[in-house]
């Protein structure tokens, strides 16, 4: 096993995340295995509880593991399937070391960071490189490790020393520092600064670290008496100083990479320069292609993201690239209107009119419609208002978890006449409990007790505009993360006034997608589609959301085959709702038996 570490310094913010996802797209594209680690070394035990405005999104894996927003950056570049534990933390670590004193593992030993702490770091990154995450037998080649935060950070110390006696542990040849700083430029001066990734490598080295490999960041491609002033500081070749400056996509980082022939520096320096006697080259034809061809678009689609972490773009990182990856697919140029939902309501028209003006003037010249999920009852009368614009006057809707659940409140509301309808999230005594809160759910604990993970959805209608976007496949497998849902007990009055519960869940009694047959494209998931899209392999429902916006739905619709037919209900299999009732949080992070069922039965034989 290889391994590749990517730390940072200077300042945060500077793209370890999206480097490290590079450097694992080219080394994939030399025909070598790759999965990722990342480090995060706050306290909490994920990142589940803490706000986007903290930490940006929440991404949410198969398994259920509520990660840092960077393992979602890893599963977009190379297209693999992760788990909880790719992701350290230091409260994952420090827990892991007192259950095992509480168990007596260390045998009356004192226990402290070193060696207990960094032994248990190490053993995590070996056990966890070893597990592979693209679908293939056996383990990956090389494991690219982050190293979140900044280097002297005082949390990350005992990672830094972790990892320094564990390039001693692994030996020469299999253990690669990629350290990523900024080469800033001083507006006054005019050129560009290398004192502060001299400052940053001295205090890595001063730590037990030494880089490999510098890749610096900057606006402007790094003058070549720069790079001679670097390799004679920071003690590193020419040859492995990689410059990673301003493009016009990320896409085009990995492009870099290969171009500075970066490949070539880390395959030396992990002993794998060839295969067999061919020397490794990376392919990267599609990529180049996909890059190129989304600098090339120019017309545009408007899309009004209706959210209320609007201020803070990295809280729907996943929506926003899910949207890119759609209209790149659909050769459009994606423009997103940024809209705060609270700036919708009718308050706000008498406490901040011109945000008030500026909203709904952003809303109403918008091509398509998308509110995200979210949590909390602030902004949520503007989320109504927005579902009620697009179903009203035909613009393209798509709602996703809260986005879902508020579609079906502004039906309740408008269509159905149910003034008091809501959510018992933001209502406990309404009248109308249009969605309720998930029997097996916990109102006491908050980390991982939600529902989590991938679940089946089965599609109950046959034509409907979702199961033909997934290719009239008869059920899809989709990331869930919610504690409420639509109430089962009103979903025959809802489906009597027109609106159409068109997937919902092996018991039939969990609705998962609604659509508005007699609408352009007005569609709800209650899962989270945005987190298993792919640059080659956009989300379906947001290909349609674009394609809709774009006026393309029915050429995308026609090219699905209409003669394969959902799974009949019949077919679908059952399982009691709620087998075990109300669920303690479990240190595997999923709800219990009912989570375990669910898996024995995804992975039953028909």
């Amino acid at each position: 096993m290889k391994y590749v570490l990517v730390t940072g310094g200077v300042v945060s913010g500077l793209g370890k995340g999206v480097t490290a996802s590079s450097i694992g797209v080219v080394l994939k594209a030399c025909g070598l295995r790759v999965t990722t680690i990342k480090i995060d070394p706050y306290l909490n035990t994920d990142a589940g509880t803490m706000s986007p405005f903290e930490h940006g999104e929440v991404f949410v894996l198969d398994d259920g593991g509520e990660v840092d927003l960077d393992l979602g950056n890893y599963e977009r570049f190379l297209d693999i399937k992760l788990t909880r534990d790719n992701n350290i933390t230091t409260g994952k670590i420090y827990q892991a070391v007192i259950n095992k004193e509480r168990r007596g593992d260390y045998l009356g030993k004192t226990v402290q960071v070193v060696p207990h702490i960094t032994d248990e770091i190490q053993d995590w990154i070996e056990r966890v490189a070893m597990v592979p995450v693209d679908g293939k037998e056996g383990p990956p080649d090389v494991c690219v490790i982050e190293l979140g935060g900044t280097i002297g950070d005082i949390e990350s110390m005992p990672f830094i020393e972790a990892l320094g006696q564990f390039s001693y542990r692994v030996g020469p040849g299999n253990f690669c520092l990629v350290h990523v700083s900024l080469v800033p430029v001083l507006n006054v001066v005019g050129e560009q600064k290398t004192k502060p990734t001299q400052h940053s490598v001295r205090g890595l080295r001063g730590l037990g670290l030494a880089p490999d490999i510098l890749a610096c960041r900057s606006t402007e491609p790094l003058e070549e008496h720069v790079k001679v002033k670097l390799s004679q500081f920071c003690h590193v070749p020419i040859s492995n100083i990689v410059n990673l400056h301003d493009v016009t996509n990320i896409w085009h980082i990995p492009l870099l990479l290969r171009d500075q022939k970066a490949h070539e520096a880390i395959l030396k320096v992990l002993e794998l320069q060839y295969d067999g006697k061919v020397p490794r080259e990376p392919e990267l034809a599609k990529w180049t292609k996909r890059a190129t061809k989304f600098d090339k678009l120019k017309t545009p689609v408007k899309i009004a993201m209706v959210g209320k972490y609007t201020g803070l773009s990295d809280s729907y990182l996943s929506v926003i690239k899910a949207l890119l990856h759609a209209s790149v697919a659909m050769e459009r140029k994606l423009v997103v209107e940024w809209v705060p939902s609270c700036d919708l309501e009718d308050s706000s028209a008498k406490e901040t009119p011109e945000a008030h003006k500026k909203a709904w003037k952003l809303l109403k010249g918008a091509d398509g419609v998308l509110v995200p999920g979210g949590f909390g009852d602030r902004g949520v009368q503007g989320k109504i208002l927005a579902a009620k614009y697009a179903r009203e006057n035909n613009v393209p809707y798509l709602g996703i978890c809260l986005g879902m659940q508020i579609a079906v409140i502004e039906f309740a509301r408008s269509v159905m006449k149910l003034r008091g309808a809501n959510s018992t999230e933001f209502d406990p005594a309404t009248t109308s409990p249009c969605v309720i809160f998930m029997p097996e759910g916990s109102k006491t604990q908050m980390g991982a007790t939600m529902r989590l993970g991938s679940r089946r959805t089965y599609f109950h209608v046959n034509g409907c505009k979702s199961a033909k976007l997934y290719g009239n496949a008869s059920s899809v497998d989709e990331r869930h993360r919610h504690r409420y849902e639509v109430n089962p007990d009103m979903v025959p009055d809802f489906e009597r006034a027109g609106l159409q519960f068109v997937g919902k869940d092996e018991s039939g009694k969990r609705m998962g997608i609604i659509e508005l047959p007699s609408h352009k494209f007005f569609i709800g998931a209650q899962f989270h589609p945005e987190f298993k899209s792919r640059p080659g392999k956009p989300s379906p429902l947001f290909l349609g959301l674009i394609a809709a916006a774009s006026g393309q739905l029915e050429p995308l619709l026609q090219r699905s085959n209409l003669t394969t037919k959902a799974c009949p209900i019949s077919k679908i299999p059952k399982l009691k709702l709620y087998p075990t009732g109300p669920v303690n949080p479990l240190n595997s992070l999923v709800n219990g038996l009912y989570s375990d069922q669910l898996r024995r039965l995804r992975f039953s034989k028909p």
